[in-house]
């Protein structure tokens, strides 16, 4: 297997290492003790004892065990000594806390890969699975479950660091924002944390947002972090952190607009999920459809509606260019009917059986069989607003009918459902208002591999929109006239109308 992946294996250059030592040395002093928990070739070792000399212990730990041979040649006449050891089989309360009375630096940069990607390489090394995001039900099937190693480690490491020591590690920004997220919502946050930003494709030749992260293993109430833009303290870009439970980017800009943070009456739904884009989605091709295997179709048109995915949405294309087999009109609706009013639609279906039942995802075990997943009555409606949620552009789009028939989109797109074109207008017009557009930009981190979710859409009140645009009259007038099925509505109604919640 290729080390690289199997190991998450990005050799630190030493001129980095040795970069992020000096940072780390005006950050926290000389320390007594540093320690490398995944050493690989030694480069921050290296770096930490020409920086500091004898007057440092310094060791490391790596499981590659031709990596320990070439390291402790190498350096054992600078103080260094590298021993075998697999990160997860390792006690680090043990190993931090031996030294007391020792201010120790735990510095380095663990591997830059995830679980599932190590799952299916077919790799060992890695933890055990254990559910310590504490995701529920659909979150913890899918992949929401999935996580960096890095991840994993960072958090071990915190929580068995000693209150006089520091941590200074290479990860990807993402890994070193949940690493923060989780000890501000399970556990008072970390003093001095920062997140210093590097070029990962000059370092590493690698396309991500990656960062040195530095903490102080002191806890404090305070659930923030300044972002600097280089590895050097003299700029400082802006301040993050946790805000009422909720990650906030941009806390300045967040304050300015934070009367747009509350709950909307319209429901955020994600588009159609039905993992076999080579058969479900086809291009129209003179009277017939080819699907992604290069198979000519000849099916019904009753299953069949127009597409648009997230790279049509961000692009502000909405003539959609291929259709989508929506075999349910809401999840768990017996799909046996398809046999007899659409029996071409069947016999295709039919034919791909094996592909179909290869899904992997658990969310299609014990349904009928050909079962898409994020479809119901909202899936119909013939207006909607939607945004991509992989993109770092927030401009939401208007999606009107085609021939009659609504739009659909794909698992990666957002959307809420109305019930006229002049209602899908006046939603739009206040999602891509200056002052929403800027609320979400003090909400979104663009590095995120979905910048956009729908806990984020969730969060605009357009309410609060229209109050500061006076538009509220033709929002209230959409919403009153709709079937608002949620709490947030229905209190919003009886407000416009001068009543409390008890209609008094």
């Amino acid at each position: 297997m290729n080390m690289q992946k199997e190991f998450g294996d990005f050799q630190t250059p030493l001129d980095l290492a040795k970069e992020s030592v000096d940072l780390i040395d005006d950050l926290f002093g000389r320390p007594d003790r540093v320690i490398e928990p995944t050493s690989g070739l030694g480069s921050f070792l290296e770096a930490a004892s020409k920086k500091w000399g004898s007057s440092c212990i310094y060791e490391g730990y790596e499981i590659n065990r031709e990596y320990v041979v070439q390291s402790n040649e190498r350096l054992s006449s600078l103080g260094v000594r590298i021993q075998i050891q697999n990160f997860f089989d390792a006690s680090w309360q043990d190993i931090l806390t031996a030294t007391p009375d020792k201010r120790v630096l735990v510095i380095g940069n663990p591997p830059w890969v995830t679980n599932a990607a190590l799952g299916v390489l077919g790799g060992h090394n890695l933890p055990d699975k254990t559910n310590f995001q504490r995701l529920r039900g659909f979150d913890a099937k899918t992949g929401k479950a999935n996580f960096d190693i890095a991840e994993w480690i960072l958090i071990r490491l915190i929580e068995a660091l000693p209150t006089t020591a520091a941590i200074g590690m290479l990860c990807k920004t993402m890994t070193a924002r949940k690493v923060l997220k989780h000890f501000w919502k399970t556990d008072r946050g970390l003093l001095s944390s920062s997140i210093f930003l590097l070029d990962a494709r000059s370092h590493f030749n690698v396309s991500v947002d990656a960062c040195l992260f530095f903490a102080l293993g002191k806890r404090t109430k305070e659930r923030t972090a300044v972002v600097y833009s280089s590895l050097s303290r003299s700029n400082k870009s802006f301040e993050f952190g946790l805000i009422n439970g909720q990650l906030v980017s941009d806390i300045d800009c967040y304050r300015n607009y934070k009367d747009i943070d509350g709950s909307s009456p319209y429901t955020w739904r994600s588009g159609i999920k039905h993992d076999a884009a080579n058969v479900m989605e086809l291009t129209p091709c003179d009277g017939h459809y080819r699907n992604g295997l290069g198979e000519d179709c000849y099916l019904e048109p009753d299953y069949l509606y127009p597409l648009l995915k997230s790279s049509d949405l961000a692009n502000e294309r909405t003539i959609p260019r291929k259709v989508v087999l929506v075999t349910q009109r809401k999840m768990g609706d017996s799909t046996d009917s398809i046999q007899i009013t659409a029996p071409k639609t069947w016999d295709y279906l039919s034919r791909h059986t094996d592909l179909l039942d290869a899904r992997k995802s658990s969310i299609y075990s014990n349904r009928p069989r050909y079962s898409i997943f994020g479809v119901g009555h909202y899936s119909f409606a013939t207006w909607k607003v939607a945004i991509s949620g992989l993109y770092k552009s927030f401009r939401f789009v208007v999606i009107p009918p085609q021939n009659n028939r609504p739009v659909m989109l794909d698992d990666t797109c957002y959307f809420i459902s109305c019930s006229s074109e002049s209602e899908a207008k006046l939603l739009c017009s206040l999602f891509n208002s200056e002052p929403c557009q800027k609320f979400l930009k003090s909400l979104i981190f663009p590095d995120s591999k979905r910048p956009v979710t729908t806990e984020i859409l969730r969060r605009i009140s357009l309410t609060a929109i229209a109050q500061r645009l006076g538009s509220m009259d033709v929002l209230s007038q959409y919403i009153c006239d709709r079937e608002v099925t949620n709490e947030g509505g229905r209190q919003l109604c009886l407000v416009m109308e001068g009543k409390n919640e008890y209609g008094r």
